[in-house]
């Protein structure tokens, strides 16, 4: 058992010097990117003191696009010791998904470009001259268009 004294840390100093909520250290716990921590004689919480810097390394991770199973596959890895070239993989790995979102956001930037420029209105109903929207004739009730 850690004990304060020893450099256990109770859950709310760990979630202030993380900056993050204690729901997340709890969460984190469940999904086991956190080890479950050691018991005060009181039934505390007690972390070692590099869990904060470890919450600071999966927060970097998430910075950097990856999904928490993601992260907590890395890190497993990492545990293991064993050298892998799993995060460099993954990296480029995510440099493309990257490359393809900005690719996707460029396009899709483009189309409200052109929708701001003709002054469109209506996503069903626009009245501009040359409307770049596929114009999309809802029907009423009686299957006559609007």
């Amino acid at each position: 058992m850690i004990s304060p004294d020893r450099g256990g840390l109770r859950t709310g100093e760990v979630a202030e010097q993380a900056g993050v909520n204690v729901q997340t250290l709890r969460y984190y716990e469940r999904r086991g990117l956190l080890t479950e921590p050691a018991r005060s004689n009181g039934g505390h919480r007690l972390y070692p003191p590099d869990t904060v810097a470890l919450l600071n390394v999966i927060k970097a991770a998430q910075r950097l696009g990856f999904t928490l199973d993601e992260v907590a596959e890395l890190l497993d890895t990492g545990r293991r010791r064993h050298p892998a070239p799993d995060l460099r993989q993954r990296a480029v790995e995510k440099i493309a998904e990257i490359d393809q979102r900005i690719a996707d956001l460029t396009t899709i930037r483009g189309a409200l470009t052109e929708v701001v420029d003709a002054r469109c209105d209506s996503l069903t109903n626009c009245t501009c001259a040359d409307c770049p929207i596929p114009f999309l004739t809802i029907g009423r009730p009686d299957g006559e268009p609007t």
